[in-house]
């Protein structure tokens, strides 16, 4: 605090007068005459017992610096708010993403009615305004069916050492989550813990959906319902479907699917064979040469003892997507060229019938990019954040 308030500390003079030079009214830290003046006030100090700071004064000289810094500001791209911070802070400098967070924490914890907290008030609030805090990039990772978190481990690392903020979430009764898969019967059911979290991220904050699979699926119920929490939506070789439709729908329609698709899922009925089935068992013979064709074979490992069953109620529930919700939100979708789970045809198929805002496609990759090609998947996920809102 000491140090904030010395850069505003007038010369130990009388108060000035109306006749006073421009270069006179500059606050010690702007002056060219800063040094000299400093040391004039070491000598006298012996000889003066008391100095009157008048608020007005004080008053001025905050005025004074807020112009001064519009001025800068407009002129140098900012350079005397990086100036300003230096002077009231007597720690390291922080890293330039943190700067004027920094600046706004220090500045709420000043006096509101002072001269000094108006000042630093309209020198945050202009920062603000030009851009100067910058939107943090936070993704939230969802898994597809029969997968977990655990699926995102490169994808966590990479971003991690991006500096950007990343949860991967359990879905209902996959990875962590442990429950009955066959008790699941509903697609609000399967993706709470994904509603969950953003129903508790802050109202001023955004995330970046990130879903894989029938994870998009989970995507866009929460897109649904939380449109102001969500800045974008990235489909990676995932179910995007319109309003009305269900997964099932969108795989039921296609003849693309391939006899080894057939082949690797077998239905679970655990309320008997004359209903409806309850989860989807994957053949784990099949696992390699159905999800993992180019995937490394230690990933292969870590899928053959982690994957569970899919619930399939999810699959069959038609979802109510709104233009004024849902449509409200950028959509991306990135495409898996070796894929045999979603294959080309039925990732084209779901562009076209409901086409995002921008298409990427990943060479080389099977229905597992973030095993198979997790540094592509990485620069893309990267790349999208970048791009600038609508």
């Amino acid at each position: 605090m000491g140090n904030s308030l010395a850069c505003f500390s007038p010369t130990p003079t009388a108060k000035p007068s109306s006749s006073s030079s421009p270069k006179d009214l500059l606050p010690p830290w702007l002056s060219p005459l800063a040094t000299s003046r400093k040391s004039r006030r070491q000598a006298s100090s012996k000889s003066k017992t008391e100095v009157v700071f008048d608020d007005s004064y004080i008053k001025q000289q905050a005025q004074i610096a807020t112009m001064l810094y519009h001025h800068h500001l407009q002129n140098n791209g900012g350079d005397l708010l990086l100036h300003l911070e230096r002077s009231i802070s007597t720690k390291s400098p922080p890293s330039s993403s943190k700067k004027q967070k920094s600046l706004i924490r220090r500045s709420r914890s000043l006096s509101s009615s002072s001269p000094l907290s108006t000042s630093l008030q309209l020198l945050n609030q202009d920062a603000a305004e030009s851009g100067g805090v910058a939107e943090s990039k936070h993704f939230v990772l969802v898994h597809g069916g029969g997968f977990g978190a655990w699926c995102w481990y490169k994808i966590i690392a990479l971003l991690k050492e991006g500096q950007c903020e990343v949860d991967a979430i359990d879905l209902t009764g996959s990875g962590a989550n442990f429950c009955d898969i066959n008790s699941i019967t509903t697609l609000p059911q399967y993706a709470k813990p994904l509603t969950d979290f953003l129903a508790n991220l802050a109202d001023n904050k955004q995330v970046i959906l990130v879903g894989h699979d029938l994870g998009g699926a989970c995507v866009s119920y929460a897109m649904e319902l939380y449109p102001t929490k969500v800045s974008k939506a990235i489909f990676v070789a995932a179910t995007m479907m319109n309003n009305g439709q269900s997964a099932l729908d969108v795989f039921s329609q296609q003849s693309c699917l391939s006899d080894i698709n057939r082949r690797a899922q077998k239905f679970l009925y655990a309320n008997g064979k004359n209903r409806q089935p309850t989860a989807i068992q994957f053949d784990e013979s099949l696992l390699e040469d159905f999800l993992f064709n180019r995937t490394p074979s230690k990933d292969i490992a870590l899928a053959s003892v982690s994957m569970r069953a899919v619930p399939f109620a999810p699959v069959t529930e038609k979802l109510s997507l709104s233009a004024s919700n849902y449509g409200s939100i950028s959509r991306f979708y990135i495409k898996t060229d070796d894929d045999l789970a979603i294959p080309q045809p039925l990732q084209e198929a779901m562009i076209q019938s409901s086409f995002p805002k921008q298409v990427f496609e990943l060479k080389g990759s099977d229905h597992s990019p973030f095993f198979s090609r997790p540094q592509a998947l990485h620069r893309l996920l990267v790349e999208i954040s970048n791009l600038p809102h609508e």
